[in-house]
């Protein structure tokens, strides 16, 4: 078992969106608790307009020792509530995290000796998809680093899997959109110089809900539009053609 002595380690920001997952949340919590890198820190963004699911979310967060807690006023959607915490952060590295999502016990001590061994400042791996039932459907395996051009066609990024350093922070905010945000962040890094390294090894498992695919499928087309036309400024017709690629390329992630 890898084992890591909490003195001698920086401290990670864990960043963590809710927003009616009650049925998820309790897992992805527990493995955020057990992982083996001890000194971090756990920023959780409560996004819900409902308030009833916040005194379960409170009682969950009393077995971390270092947590925040923001609670939105009203939905902000994830790439606001994400950029808020990026804020409040004070670690030398940020990790993200959906509310039914779940790592591997060694994910961020791997991730950490990646980065620091070598000297990087954008770390992502593999990672499986699972179902509601913790089933494994698929797994997403990546063999290679990002560049900006394969990155372009096909999102192979996932954003529980990464990690950056703080040296980032200055580049790192989410653009305001309500699906695709972390994808258009990815492009925009790869754009400025940064090199988005992998690790050869899956830490993570996403989970597919009954919405995953088909809900807001439209609002994904119009925002992955967006990317392509707004923030990479490309025309209407290379942005249209661009987001079909997308697509298509991500419905092979999930058959």
């Amino acid at each position: 078992m890898i084992k890591a002595k909490t003195k001698t380690l920086p401290l990670i920001s864990v960043i963590i969106t809710y927003y009616k997952k009650k049925l998820f949340i309790k897992k992805t919590l527990n493995s955020i608790l057990k992982q083996s890198y001890r000194n971090f820190e756990l920023i959780l963004v409560y996004d819900d307009y409902d308030k009833n699911d916040l005194h379960f979310i409170q009682d969950l967060l009393n077995k971390f020792k270092k947590k925040k807690i923001i609670i939105n006023k009203k939905n902000l959607g994830v790439a606001k509530s994400r950029n808020v915490a990026l804020k409040k952060s004070q670690g030398q590295y940020i990790a993200f995290i959906d509310s039914d999502d779940i790592w591997k016990k060694n994910k961020l001590l791997k991730q950490y000796r990646f980065m620091n061994d070598n000297s990087y400042n954008f770390c992502f791996t593999s990672y499986s998809i699972v179902n509601e039932n913790d089933n494994i459907i698929k797994n997403n395996i990546v063999s290679q680093d990002a560049s900006y051009k394969k990155l372009f066609k096909s999102n192979v990024i996932g954003l529980n899997t990464v990690m950056i350093s703080r040296d980032l922070l200055h580049l790192i905010k989410f653009p305001i959109l309500k699906t695709q945000e972390d994808f258009a962040l990815w492009l925009k890094l790869s754009r400025v110089g940064v090199k988005l390294k992998h690790l050869n090894a899956n830490l993570s498992y996403w989970r597919k809900t009954k919405n995953s695919l088909s809900s807001n499928t439209i609002q994904k087309f119009i925002d992955a539009f967006r990317v392509y036309n707004k923030y990479e400024k490309k025309n209407f017709f290379f942005s249209f053609y661009s987001v079909v690629v997308l697509s298509y390329n991500k419905i092979l992630k999930f058959f």
